[in-house]
């Protein structure tokens, strides 16, 4: 009996290694084939030993370009008329758009999943009215849509942009197992002994709060010189501006830019808290859920998809997103902690995403919806 195909569309190979490996093992544990269609990324070594058909699109992720975007479409089509699997799952926003239409038309059925509406929210009037036209378009007719925060369920279905069965999901969920809790390091109060460390980890946006992240650093520094603030993330290639102030702020002992790392975990271990500023249009941050399941308190705005992660003063800290003066008030409450007191704060934090945010609620989420859909 041959096996049913399940095709699996995204944007980058991070999205694919870092939040989609277990769901892919666990479809082929289920007898399903999977067709992986993402651009070619380093992640894809880290797949080694898992067998999966490979297609590597063109996407350009960020630009608003038609000819390149009509191109992808054709692309998914062809695709999908080579292949025919019975079942596609999008994420990102132009495979989640233009993979649904291409199946669509081949009445293939999809499950989206609604990662965040990112800098759409942030576009122009006419802009953000031609991507929602889209999203309608394109979501109107799928088998079902996932959402990861429940303020982008509720916005979804008002402006009528699904019409058909959806679900909330907890993000992607966090494998606890390949972020275990973490010794916590020494720290001093911020003014003498031990410094005490912060992490940016993300990409190097501004909707992402890097602005406000370094405006933070730069205040808090001149109060508490033992402390140290880090940025780990690719810079995006519209905002490459970034490169010199960050070296410019690294020399002065304020920022100190990172890289885009392989494996964070290592980071993570020697830092006392994450900070993630973000505005952007969120779906469940993956950076909050694995600094957390690493026993690492969380000082995050409340953003949806942000907000959800933590218990405000008992695993972490929220403030009003933009509010560099609360995210101040934020860190310096953090920092006026005893350090025991931060660990336990941490553990705290790991206990709440193991019980929440478990990746194998989302497995068995995507399991169930698939035989569902694949056996009416």
């Amino acid at each position: 009996m041959k096996k049913k195909l399940v095709a699996l569309l995204t944007n980058n190979d991070d999205d694919i290694y870092c939040f989609r490996k277990e769901l892919i093992e666990a479809l082929l544990a289920d007898g399903y084939e999977v067709l992986i269609s993402c651009p070619y990324g380093e992640k894809f070594e880290l797949m080694e030993g898992i067998e999966y058909i490979y297609d590597n699109p063109e996407i350009d992720r960020r630009g608003t370009n038609v000819m390149k975007d009509s191109k992808l479409m054709r692309h998914y089509s062809q695709l999908f008329k080579r292949y025919h699997p019975d079942i596609v799952l999008t994420y990102t926003a132009k495979p989640n758009v233009y993979g649904s239409i291409a199946a669509n038309r081949q009445n293939i059925p999809v499950i989206n999943n609604l990662t965040g509406i990112g800098s759409v929210k942030n576009q122009s009037k006419p802009k953000k009215e031609f991507i929602f036209r889209l999203f309608k378009h394109a979501y109107g007719k799928s088998a079902c849509v996932m959402f990861q925060n429940e303020t982008n369920m509720k916005n979804a279905l008002a402006m009528g942009l699904v019409k058909g069965d959806y679900m909330l999901i907890p993000g992607s969920g966090v494998n606890t197992e390949r972020y275990p809790l973490q010794a916590y390091p020494e720290g001093g109060n911020g003014i003498h002994g031990d410094p005490v460390v912060f992490n940016y980890i993300g990409r190097i946006l501004r909707d992402k709060g890097v602005d406000d992240y370094i405006a933070a650093a730069k205040r808090i520094k001149k109060k508490y010189p033992a402390t140290e603030f880090n940025l780990l993330g690719f810079i995006e290639p519209e905002e490459r501006h970034y490169e010199q102030d960050l070296e410019n702020l690294a020399r002065r002992g304020i920022v100190y830019y990172l890289g885009s790392q392989k494996h964070v975990i290592p980071f993570i271990a020697r830092s006392h808290a994450t900070i993630h500023p973000s505005v952007y249009g969120e779906g469940m941050s993956n950076v909050l859920l694995e600094s957390a399941s690493s026993g690492r308190p969380i000082i995050t705005t409340d953003n949806p998809g942000c907000k959800e992660t933590l218990q405000d003063g008992r695993t972490g800290f929220i403030y009003e997103g933009g509010n560099v003066a609360q995210l101040c008030a934020c860190i310096e409450r953090f920092l006026k902690m005893k350090n025991k007191d931060r660990q336990r704060m941490g553990v705290r934090g790991r206990e709440y995403v193991e019980a929440n945010f478990s990746r194998t609620i989302v497995i068995d989420a995507y399991l169930n919806k698939i035989a569902e859909i694949l056996n009416k």
